[in-house]
């Protein structure tokens, strides 16, 4: 039987990229593309479900995690393959948490995603990503908006390259005090370093 595969990217020249590497992968597949959620979920809608789900995670109408485990839900027997630029382990997981079946780094080559896509096509676990240098920005004002004022000075000084003593300083508070607000802000950005934090702030 032939299978249905829709490939869903934002961006026309990756979308085509990808799709290129399913044609050659699966010859057979009948291949659609998608632009937005909406077209994902009205292909989805037309006769057989899809077979499989390329989608990028910084998707038009993919708002947050909740979405994309909502969209999990509504398509439980298609393959759900992640492809994204998020390099962020916390985020990777969070992914694979809502119910991807895989995440597939768009940095990789050509060869790899096709390996990958083949490999989780087959009910393999696959995570494979190589560091891109971009850093999610999913939900990045609202979380920014979480800090309590106090952390926010702390994410700024920690833009500006200062060290937690010299924060302490500028801050008048302990170095200690310091490193709680920098656990706290991390957590609350859903990132794992002060680089990583620091990009978000300049970013918003």
């Amino acid at each position: 039987m032939t299978c249905r595969i829709i490939v869903a990217d934002d961006h026309p020249l990756f979308r085509e990229a990808m799709a290129s590497t399913v044609r050659r992968l699966l010859p057979d597949a009948e291949l659609d593309q998608a632009g937005n959620l909406q077209d994902v979920l009205r292909l989805a809608s037309q006769g057989a479900p899809p077979d499989t789900l390329i989608l990028d995670l910084r998707f038009p109408g993919l708002s947050c995690i909740a979405r994309l485990a909502e969209l999990r839900r509504q398509l439980p027997r298609t393959t759900l393959i992640i492809a994204s630029m998020v390099d962020d382990p916390t985020v990777v997981a969070e992914v694979m948490d809502a119910g991807a079946d895989g995440f597939i780094g768009k940095s990789l080559t050509p060869d790899e995603i096709g390996a990958a896509i083949l490999a989780i096509r087959e009910g393999d676990v696959v995570v494979r990503y190589a560091p891109s240098g971009l850093l999610p920005q999913m939900a990045a004002d609202s979380e920014l908006e979480q800090l309590t004022r106090r952390q926010q000075d702390v994410l700024r000084l920690i833009a500006q390259g200062k060290t937690n003593k010299e924060i302490a300083r500028e801050l008048d508070i302990s170095p200690f005090t310091v490193r709680i607000h920098v656990s706290s802000l991390l957590k609350t950005l859903n990132v794992l370093t002060r680089t990583a934090a620091a990009v978000k702030y300049s970013g918003s």
